[in-house]
């Protein structure tokens, strides 16, 4: 089920770039990716930030976390109550929709400065 909804997934997107190189020029098609970036970094940052913060304060009271604890902070979430993980789900999603905003939008930013070189 999981690949068959990427593979959808992709096909739309593919579509949808297609659609967008004939309906909008390209200088509009920069500004919605820039846009889509700057947007992602100004959701995906301080969300993030907070979800690393709320992580440490809960797991530090329990165990001594590891020096490089942010490179992979998803290994800390066994250490959650279901409440806490309650409290900290909401900060990691928002965090990790604004990072793929992030990507999505500057991909898509090359992709176009590229097309139109």
């Amino acid at each position: 089920m999981l690949e068959t909804t990427l593979v959808l997934g992709a096909v739309a997107a593919v579509g949808l770039v297609v659609l967008l190189a004939t309906v909008f020029t390209a200088p509009v098609m920069i500004m919605l990716a820039l846009g889509a970036l700057l947007l992602g970094l100004v959701v995906g940052v301080p969300t993030g930030f907070w979800y690393h913060v709320v992580l440490y304060r809960i797991v530090s009271a329990r165990i001594a976390v590891p020096r490089t604890w942010w490179l992979s902070p998803s290994a800390l979430h066994v250490h959650l109550t279901d409440a806490e993980r309650r409290r900290i789900r909401l900060w990691n999603r928002l965090g990790g929709i604004g990072f793929v905003l992030s990507v999505v939008g500057g991909l898509a930013a090359i992709a176009v400065l590229l097309m139109v070189r």
